[in-house]
């Protein structure tokens, strides 16, 4: 049997690997036009940022050494141009002496990836603007840092990759802007949570445009103008585009393969395309979402992996079905850590999904043991039901171990409630003996039973509009007098009790605190003395970083469109 595989990376070189792995006797051949079999994509930023020294840590297999230990015939600088499925036949070009040449095959792989997007706009093109998706782009970046040393760059784009490059770029002293067409970063967040993320990156200097939209480049005073729609431009020396990647499926369209979103490759769970014998794999093919069903792309290397497993197998005569993509990520954001898994709260609402969310900021350890750290917490499930939907953590210690247990949750089916019955690991200096998974599962446990009604940000204007509610924070005078919100009024939870006369008993009590708890504990105190609450999900904390966001991307983006 011979296995011809277009692409090498995550999907096409981990097809190989097991292909051989399962037959020691096929034929396999990779055609790839870079330079390079199988590199760490998500390394490239911090090849950049002078994390990563040495440029050979970020090519994971050379040619050579993947012959010598799996016999595959590994072809880089080679182009395929053509499929032939009616005579199981490919063109190739050598992209180095221009030849081009048929090879047969059995068995056909795409793994042709993603390319970033590049809309039409004046001044694409110039040599001061940059992509970054392969190693080429990397060392062609790196080279003009390192020649011309530039003070100043923009980014255009508020996604995985360019929040890396600002955090690597801003390392190496550089004035970092973002600016980024909607009026967020990070969009598989929440705007509240993103919220913090920009808290963090406005402090250590970067600065955001958010809600601008780039209408072109052009090149001036030894540098590149930045032309927005409706607003001034931006100068800087260099300019990265990090606006996203598209499905490279030229290759399959024009072999008349059956096509999903946005161009991609559709692919049954086999990963089968709707031609016979040809797989693909990767950035480039259409996945269900594993919650939602829906068809979507993702571009992970989890994802691409995994597929390259599961043709290989069907390849070698198995039967195995790829479930459907999760979404789980994780980002590095200077000394912060974010991540997310499923789908978050508006996701699920646009999906026209009755969704519920939880929010908490536990601490990463054990309160009484040093350093612990506030995370934010914010899980999305399904009213009535109670199915996990997604989750999203932002802090330091201890993130990407609760995100993955959380992913595990939802892959399992667990509902929301069952999060309480997980038997974690405990110890002082890495959890709480209620961990903070647990956490989430007793509170919806709570609203399950009744116990707990909570109130979130989108009804602020409602209840301020509600002469028949009574709003309270319970924190310490000293918390409330350091900032709170107008037209609550402060009664601290430890003399409650002792003041329920204060608070009209025929009235619904909207309550907080700083992170949920004292607050939820004033609510069960006011229950059991006949009062109806409502208990605010998040806490004052993040009230206040969520509205303060609001107010100054508000005002930036006013402030930039008057000029």
């Amino acid at each position: 049997m011979k296995i011809v595989i277009v692409g090498g990376v995550a999907g096409g070189a981990t097809t190989a690997a097991r292909i051989r792995r399962l037959d020691e006797h096929a034929k396999i051949i990779i055609f790839e036009r870079s330079g390079y079999i199988s590199y760490a994509n998500c390394g490239l930023p911090y090849y950049i940022g002078d994390t990563i020294t040495d440029s050979e840590e970020l090519t994971l297999q050379t040619p050579e050494g993947f012959y010598s230990r799996f016999r595959v015939d590994v072809k880089v600088h080679h182009e395929v141009v053509d499929i032939h499925p009616e005579i199981k036949k490919v063109s190739v070009m050598n992209l180095k002496s221009g030849e081009v040449f048929q090879e047969n095959y059995d068995k056909l792989v795409l793994s042709p990836g993603a390319k970033p997007a590049q809309p039409r706009m004046p001044g694409i093109g110039i040599d001061k603007l940059f992509t970054l998706r392969t190693v080429e782009d990397t060392f062609r970046i790196k080279e003009y840092i390192n020649k011309n040393h530039p003070k100043s760059v923009v980014l255009a784009g508020g996604g995985f990759i360019g929040l890396e490059m600002a955090e690597n770029l801003r390392e190496l002293g550089m004035d970092v802007t973002i600016v980024q067409s909607s009026k967020q970063l990070m969009t598989p967040f929440d705007f509240d949570m993103a919220s913090i993320i920009h808290s963090k990156m406005r402090k250590h200097g970067i600065k955001l445009k958010l809600g601008y939209t780039v209408d072109g480049f052009e090149e001036k005073h030894g540098g590149v103008d930045v032309l927005l729609k409706n607003s001034p431009s931006i100068h800087a020396d260099m300019v990265v585009l990090a606006i996203g990647v598209i499905p490279d499926t030229a290759l399959a369209k024009k072999a008349g393969l059956k096509l999903g979103i946005k161009g991609s490759i559709a692919v049954n769970d086999r990963m089968e395309t709707s031609v016979p014998d040809i797989y693909a794999a990767g950035d480039a093919v259409q996945v269900k979402h594993y919650v939602t069903g829906n068809d979507m792309l993702i571009s992970l290397a989890g994802p691409a992996n995994k597929q390259g497993r599961i043709i290989a197998d069907n390849i070698c005569g198995g039967d195995s079905r790829y479930l459907g993509s999760q979404g789980s990520s994780v980002i590095k954001i200077f000394d912060m850590t974010a991540a997310t898994t499923g789908i978050n709260e508006n996701y699920a609402r646009e999906a026209g999904l009755n969704a519920d969310t939880v929010i908490l900021s536990p601490m990463s350890h054990a309160g009484y043991y040093p350093n612990g750290k506030v995370m934010t917490v914010k899980v999305v499930f399904e009213k009535k039901t109670y199915r996990l939907l997604g989750a999203q953590i932002i802090g330091y210690d201890g993130v990407d171990k609760r995100i993955d247990v959380l992913a595990t949750a939802i892959h399992t089916g667990m509902k929301a409630t069952q999060l309480k019955d997980l038997d974690l690991a405990y110890a002082p200096p890495y959890s709480s003996a209620k961990d903070p998974v647990n956490m989430v599962g007793f509170m919806v446990d709570n609203i399950e039973k009744g116990l707990l009604k909570q109130w979130h940000i989108k009804d602020i204007d409602t209840i301020f509009n509600n002469e028949n509610v009574t709003m309270l924070d319970v924190r310490t005078s000293e918390e409330f007098n350091s900032g709170h919100i107008d037209g609550f009024k402060n009664i601290p939870v430890d003399e409650l009790r002792e003041r329920l006369e204060e608070i009209e008993k025929n009235k619904p009590v909207y309550l907080i605190c700083q992170s949920g708890l004292r607050s939820y504990i004033a609510s069960r105190i006011l229950e059991g003395n006949g009062f109806e609450t409502y208990n605010f999900s998040g806490g004052f904390r993040f009230y206040d970083s969520v509205v303060n966001e609001r107010e100054l991307i508000k005002r930036a983006y006013a402030c930039g469109m008057d000029k």
